[in-house]
């Protein structure tokens, strides 16, 4: 089904916390520590919107010793980041900075 994996698609990037986790993890791996400060959220929040990133494949994780280590799917999620980041520096950055939606 088509349509129900498109929708499965965009509502996991329309969350706001989902969003702001991927967004932290442009800048590099992070473990749920270091993604819950990056983002001023608590863990078990964190880690539920993790939980769902992970299975879309959004993210990859990976075990360092005691750790979770996660990371942006290199194959897919790096490069939809840089081309939403350059749609919206061109034809929308007047939009964004009127105000947090």
């Amino acid at each position: 089904m088509k349509c129900h994996a498109y929708n499965m698609f965009f509502e996991t990037i329309a969350n706001k916390t989902r969003l702001a986790i991927l967004e932290a993890l442009q800048k590099k791996p992070m473990s749920v520590t270091d993604i819950c400060k990056s983002i001023n959220q608590e863990q078990s929040k964190v880690s539920h919107n993790l939980k769902l990133l992970t299975e879309c494949h959004f993210i990859d994780v990976k075990q360092k010793g005691k750790k979770r280590i996660y990371s942006l799917n290199k194959e897919t999620i790096i490069p939809l980041m840089d081309l939403v980041k350059k749609h919206v520096e061109k034809y929308c950055s007047k939009e964004c900075t009127r105000g947090k939606r």
